[in-house]
């Protein structure tokens, strides 16, 4: 009696559904990682915003201002205003969001920052002062 060599169709069938339960499996994982890590750094740039709001700007002005961009906050790296997207601060787009309240002339008692995330709820801080 001679012995066949190699795989039958239902074990190169198993084999192959295997590998692809796997790669489904690992690019749902990557997606997940990679979501992950842009909300990283959302919070990342929502925090730098925050502290030059409250130790650059508001201490040495006393107020908050009405918007804020890299003209006035010049303590934080550039490419923190430029949110994952691709979108910055101020546009319609972007997952960053800075909402004054309580302004006269342009000087504002009250702020709050924004970062919508995708893996979990809204980040958001407010002033301190």
């Amino acid at each position: 009696m001679k012995s066949k060599q190699g795989f039958t169709i239902l074990e190169l069938i198993i084999v192959a559904s295997f590998a692809g339960l796997l790669l489904a499996l690992f690019f749902v994982q990557k997606s997940n990682f990679d979501a992950f890590n842009r909300d990283e750094d959302r919070k990342t740039a929502i925090n730098a915003m925050y502290y030059a709001l409250e130790e650059s700007f508001h201490k040495e002005h006393g107020y908050y201002p009405e918007t804020i961009s890299e003209k006035n906050l010049t303590v934080i790296d550039p490419a923190l205003w430029t949110d994952p997207n691709g979108y910055n601060l101020g546009d319609s787009k972007s997952s960053y969001s800075y909402q004054p309240a309580d302004c006269e002339n342009g000087k504002c008692k009250k702020y709050t920052l924004k970062a919508n995330l995708e893996k979990e709820d809204t980040y958001i801080k407010t002033n301190r002062n």
